[in-house]
């Protein structure tokens, strides 16, 4: 069976060098891998130190290979069909032929595209397992939902056909072009069936993990958790965070010092507004991570004698049900041991203060959009379970 592992995060992270880490560290362990990035800034290439790593798999160490992943190339080689024919819709309307082709790529259909690479080693059974370096965006992990949403577009504009000639069915009477030929509806049908076989490879939850990466500061956490909520949306597991360079403690220079204190707390605001989920720690290294032999030992700083492929969390920490004009929004708190709790809604966020022993836990929830024009009604706790009910504001 496959082992799908995604790891996403703000830039500059270390996102790039945690999944390049994570890829060695399976290699070692004579697991077949395969290492794509998604990322138009050619990361990979700067993490191994290492030139040429381009769409082809190139072998970086025995069991282990890496590309770039080229969307409009992945396309044009497999679906040549429906991209000329799209562009050829925007070309008789008098843009330009380059230009017509740039824009026949549908919005989100290069990330879309990407990831059909996976479906590809799934069905041909190429690799043991994939970890996918995903671009640097906070919109990125939405196109992990992509799969399931096209597909279901697909199907509703054009009747169990496809959605480009869907679409073009639509401009059809402005373009006043013929009906799709026989060849791009056939393309979409195959388009459609590997839609379906990804979608069902993303829901696994013995085969996907994203796995969040951040730095022990206020921004790029606060992204994480903005992930943490969007998987959990979309019904992805989330089986690990990772924070990464950690200055040590015990530095006689004030400056480093307090550096050190400062995220020494925000560590463990990581771990209250990531729980239940695993959280590795990670200290920055004293010269910069790069090459094969840096990214190693940073593989044996995040997992020890662990195996990276290891599912080390499953189960839904957020869960939202529709009851009649509510939304109730199930939440997975951390240390509580009573009903001593306060819950307060500041825009589209929720901050949750859970005493325990030694004083108070706070965990800041982002909001989903599903929320937005509702007002929170009340909340109950239960065991570690916080259950919020949000209504409409009449």
């Amino acid at each position: 069976m496959l082992r799908l592992i995604i790891y996403t995060g703000k830039g500059g992270t270390g996102k790039t060098v945690s999944a390049c880490s994570t890829a060695i560290k399976l290699a070692e362990n004579k697991s077949s891998t395969l290492l794509i990035s998604s990322d138009p800034a050619h990361t990979l290439t700067d993490a191994f130190a290492m030139p040429d790593l381009g769409y082809e798999p190139k072998e970086i160490l025995t069991n282990l290979q890496a590309l770039q992943i080229d969307p409009l190339m992945e396309m044009n080689k497999q679906y040549t069909a429906i991209l000329s024919y799209m562009a050829s819709l925007f070309h008789t309307r008098g843009i330009d032929e380059t230009l017509a082709y740039e824009i026949a790529m549908l919005p989100g259909m290069t990330q879309l595209f990407s990831l059909l690479k996976i479906e590809e080693v799934a069905r041909t059974k190429t690799f043991d397992t994939v970890v996918l370096d995903m671009a640097a965006s906070g919109e990125a992990l939405r196109y992990l939902y992509f799969p399931k949403l096209v597909g279901s577009i697909g199907r509703k504009l054009s009747g169990l056909v496809g959605m480009f000639s869907g679409f073009a069915r639509i401009f059809q009477p402005l373009s006043r072009l013929p009906a799709p030929p026989q060849s791009v509806l056939e393309n979409e049908l195959e388009l459609l069936a590997r839609l379906d076989k990804l979608h069902m490879i993303m829901m696994n939850q013995d085969v996907t993990s994203i796995r969040l990466v951040a730095n022990p500061d206020t921004f790029s956490i606060e992204n994480a958790k903005r992930a943490f909520m969007s998987a959990s949306l979309y019904g992805i597991n989330v089986d690990l965070a990772i924070i990464n360079k950690i200055m040590p403690t015990g530095s006689s220079d004030q400056y480093y010092a307090g550096w050190a204190d400062y995220q020494r707390v925000k560590i463990e605001d990581a771990k209250a507004n990531f729980y239940p989920l695993p959280v590795k720690e990670v200290r920055l290294h004293g010269t910069e991570l790069r090459g094969i032999e840096m990214l190693r030992e940073n593989s044996q700083l995040m997992f020890e004698n662990q195996d990276p492929a290891e599912v080390f969390f499953r189960g839904n920490v957020f869960r939202f049900a529709r009851e009649d004009s509510l939304l109730r929004m199930t939440v997975r708190v951390p240390f509580t041991e009573k009903d001593d709790f306060d819950v307060e809604r500041h825009g589209d966020q929720l901050t949750i203060k859970v005493k325990n022993r030694v004083g108070y836990v706070i965990n800041t929830v982002p909001l989903p959009a599903a929320t937005t024009g509702m007002k929170l009604a009340k909340a109950k706790l239960q065991g570690d379970e916080l259950s919020v009910l949000f209504e409409k504001i009449v």
